[in-house]
């Protein structure tokens, strides 16, 4: 299913290249021709050549018999609490979250069949209003997603090929609209529907998520253009894989900006108390996560969401060949705790596509920079340049998130230390991965991917 128009046929300027070339080529570097792959274009998995990974639109409200799924999440912005918020001004909203609760639990059951994106990210907006509204109790127990939300969401998720739970596609692609819906949508221009604590903390968080994925377009039509390349060995195409790898340095360059810049904007106690508890999935806290209805739920995907999902992010890694499965044996050899999570499923299916398919493209970049001295130079700045991004990412890691759990909740003492009691276990990152091993297995298989050790 796409959601997106077609984007117009470019035609290659590389096809004119004559057969003196070719066979020059095939001197030179001793390699056979590599054709364009076909069919792999941008509008074929969901991705806007102005946009990326954005809608080019935003996605309309739920209508009709699922017009309810979006009063639901009206009714809990702005009147539901953190259910671990020792506050009393969070325990006075309790009350009303428990009837929001109880009138969601009694909300027949509905197959949706159109606006699936939407959709997903409003119920999953609910079903994580619903988990993390409700006080922790003093021993583990499992907490049941009712049937009105975990039966739709699991068979929306099916469809758009997603995991059934917050995803970073929720919180950022799917909720972002024009702040001016005259122009379209930019890193200037954008907000987002939805939220859970209405505080300019989370607004922020996501506006800076969102620059990064909207400059990262450029790398998504950099990649297309490699792939479409009739001739990789040919000379031409050589000089402009190597200018292309030095334009994504630039933009690279500019996502690590972004990312150091985020301290501006977002309060890093704020965030760490206030906004990423709601962003926790089944398992990152102290209570595994039941779907009633569902048949096998302990084996659905329900991490919940962290920027580690960016397929723009994923998308520098399969084109620069950064090895994180440790599929290929390089040097210095990382430890076995050092292998990066998957986060694939948290994507949506057309992007984990895109996401194989250029995987799967005969030869990688990396092959071909290892036999032209030209490349060679233009593709190791790009892995440097993405090494020194994966800095920057553990050192914003390091102040959000194990900086700030070592701070005092907010409220009185006595409420702070109740709170802080249900705090435990590995700093963990919104996604339940274990933040400080799984960024070092980033930086550590980025190195690897060096062809000239520095």
């Amino acid at each position: 299913m796409s959601f997106i128009s077609g984007l117009p046929h470019r035609s290659s300027p590389y096809f004119s290249v004559g057969h003196f070339f070719r066979v020059l080529n095939a001197s030179v570097f001793g390699v056979e021709p590599s054709r364009a792959i076909a069919g792999f274009k941008l509008e074929n998995y969901d991705v806007d050549y102005a946009t990326g990974f954005f809608p080019p639109e935003p996605l309309p409200r739920l209508s009709g018999p699922f017009e309810l799924w979006e009063r639901a999440l009206d009714d809990a912005e702005g009147n539901i609490s953190l259910g671990e918020d020792t506050r009393e001004s969070a325990k006075a909203k309790r009350p009303y979250g428990e009837s929001w609760r109880e009138r969601v639990r009694a909300v027949s059951i509905r197959e949706p069949d159109c606006f699936l994106q939407r959709a997903h990210m409003i119920l999953a907006f609910l079903v994580h209003f619903y988990v993390h509204s409700q006080p922790p109790s003093d021993t583990p127990t499992p907490v049941h997603v009712p049937e009105s939300l975990a039966i739709p969401i699991v068979n929306v998720s099916r469809a758009l090929g997603i995991a059934p739970v917050l995803t970073f596609a929720d919180t950022v692609l799917w909720n972002a609209i024009p702040a001016d819906s005259q122009l379209p949508i930019s890193a200037n221009n954008i907000k987002f529907v939805r939220s859970f604590s209405g505080n300019s903390t989370e607004k922020n968080f996501h506006i800076a998520s969102a620059k990064a994925e909207l400059r990262g377009v450029e790398i998504l039509r950099i990649i297309e253009d490699y792939a479409q390349l009739p001739d990789i060995v040919d000379v031409h195409a050589v000089s402009k894989t190597a200018r292309d790898l030095r334009r994504l340095v630039t933009v690279v360059q500019d996502l690590t900006d972004i990312l150091q810049n985020v301290k501006e904007a977002v309060d890093p106690y704020s965030f760490y108390w206030e906004v990423r508890p709601w962003f926790r999935g089944s398992g990152c806290g102290a209570s595994k996560w039941i779907y009633d209805g569902v048949p096998e739920s302990d084996s659905l995907d329900l991490a919940g969401p962290s920027a580690g999902q960016s397929s723009v992010m994923h998308a520098i890694d399969v084109y620069l060949d950064v090895d994180h499965q440790l599929y290929q044996k390089r040097s210095p050899a990382p430890s076995e705790e050092n292998k990066r999570a998957d986060k694939g499923r948290y994507m949506p299916g057309d992007h984990q596509a895109f996401l194989r398919d250029l995987a799967a493209l005969r030869v990688s970049i990396r092959t071909r920079a290892k036999t032209s001295p030209l490349l060679r130079e233009s593709y190791d700045l790009a892995v440097l340049a993405l090494k020194k991004f994966r800095d920057a990412h553990m050192r914003v890691a390091c102040l959000y998130v194990i900086s700030m759990a070592n701070t005092t909740p907010p409220g009185t003492p006595e409420e702070g230390s109740e709170r802080q009691r249900t705090q435990q276990g590995p700093r963990q990152g919104t996604g339940g991965s274990h933040i400080s091993s799984l960024l070092k297995a980033g930086r550590d298989a980025t190195d690897r991917t060096l062809l000239g050790r520095r």
